[in-house]
């Protein structure tokens, strides 16, 4: 009985660290996935309809792969060519958390 007692602590353990772990990643996911992914898509692919559209290049194009984090806060802040500017519509803590999770779609 206390075997089954340890595994099932073990595993609320665990479960519990998991959920720590999705919670510090989730504020840039969270709002790329609500503000951004609908062009440039989950991975960051620009394969969206709207994408295609507006011609939004994808994470992997060398362009984008050479922006530093300043430039891309600047891009999302005050918009670039057809691009909106999110300034109004985010903090600037919310758009800096989405550019560091964008920037971890480069590989």
């Amino acid at each position: 009985m206390s075997k089954s007692i340890r595994s099932l602590m073990m595993l609320a353990a665990i479960l519990s660290l998991a959920g720590a772990v999705c919670v510090a990643q989730s504020a840039g996911e969270a709002t790329y996935k609500a503000r951004c992914q609908i062009c440039h898509g989950a991975t960051g692919a620009a394969d969206t309809a709207p994408a295609k559209v507006i011609g939004v290049r994808p994470v992997s194009d060398p362009a984008v792969r050479r922006m530093d984090m300043a430039e891309m806060i600047d891009i999302v802040t005050n918009g670039k060519n057809k691009m909106q500017a999110f300034k109004d519509k985010l903090s600037d803590a919310e758009i800096r958390a989405a550019v560091i999770y964008f920037r971890t779609l480069i590989k």
